[in-house]
């Protein structure tokens, strides 16, 4: 199977100067190691009416173009069936039946952080199992064998995060993220992930769960976010930070790709002409700060 890299948005809405940024990155990434470029919509339980066919058309616009056909989560939901089987024959999972509220309340172990999962449903009695069951549907976690793991990141060097049961199917029936990207990314033969660098918490989790089932884990790359004025995450509520809305203030797509490039130190112009320059070990460490139309504005001289 080819190797490959990949960008998988959710259709939830337009993508934004931070999404696509990551989505260069990526493709950067992928072609210029000779990898494939793949994209897949996680559209499990975040979409939009008509939000994919406009980020396709955006990332399209900035430059970033893929391999293959699009390949969507809600058509394979047989694969994520078999992994979870595979994990039950295996004794590694079991139902959960609590809500958010009681994993809140509950006391964590020592080596938790807030919000890990206790354990609470971990040895259920079957006469505890039939009461629960009458009571509320049963999501799926992990029997996870560890509390830690560690990865490798090619920023961010060794990073060990920590491993709790995890939930792989939800109580409503939608697979957890965690399970579906793991199973499409090795499905899809894809060898390097890039994203940003708010995921790299959960990445041990997932590299976990690939060796749970005798998959490969891949080359991990977590960039820098894009940050508002503030220093939080960048969001539409930000003003114009999508390619529809800076193009009613006058910005062509053309414009926004090379202001985007220039955050990465690299040359404006079509995407391809910047393969030659690019390098991670030059990519800047810290996130870039987007302070608004003001900043775009003064790469067109206005």
């Amino acid at each position: 199977m080819t190797s490959a890299g990949r960008f998988a948005p959710s259709p939830s809405g337009e993508l934004h100067v931070g999404n696509l940024r990551t989505a260069m990155l990526a493709w950067l990434f992928a072609r210029s190691t000779g990898r494939d470029f793949l994209l897949r919509v996680e559209d499990l339980d975040r979409a939009r009416a008509g939000a994919e066919e406009v980020q396709l058309r955006d990332l399209e616009a900035v430059g970033v173009t893929w391999d293959g056909a699009v390949v969507r989560q809600t058509d394979r939901a047989g694969l994520y069936n078999d992994a979870i089987k595979q994990l039950t024959d295996a004794g590694l999972t079991y139902e959960c039946f609590c809500t958010r509220r009681e994993i809140q309340d509950a006391p964590s172990a020592p080596h938790a952080p807030q919000g890990a999962y206790p354990g609470t449903c971990r040895n259920l009695s079957t006469a505890e199992l039939e009461i629960r069951r009458a009571s509320r549907p049963a999501a799926i976690r992990l029997r996870s064998e560890t509390h830690e793991w560690t990865v490798e990141d090619r920023l961010h060097g060794p990073y060990t995060g920590v491993v709790d049961d995890f939930v792989l199917r939800r109580n409503d029936g939608v697979t957890a993220y965690n399970l579906a990207v793991v199973v499409d990314d090795a499905e899809q033969g894809v060898d390097q992930v890039v994203r940003g660098d708010d995921l790299l918490s959960s990445t041990p989790r997932q590299a976990y769960l690939a060796s749970l089932l005798g998959l490969a884990v891949p080359e991990y790359a977590h960039v820098p976010l894009v940050l508002n004025r503030d220093g939080a995450r960048l969001a539409k509520r930000d003003g114009a930070v999508t390619l529809g809305d800076l193009a009613a203030v006058g910005l062509s797509a053309g414009e926004v790709r090379d202001v985007i490039l220039e955050s990465l130190g690299l040359p404006g112009g079509p995407l391809g002409e910047a393969l030659d320059r690019f390098d991670p070990a030059r990519l800047p460490c810290g996130p870039w700060i987007w302070n608004g139309i003001q900043q775009s504005t003064l790469r067109k001289g206005a």
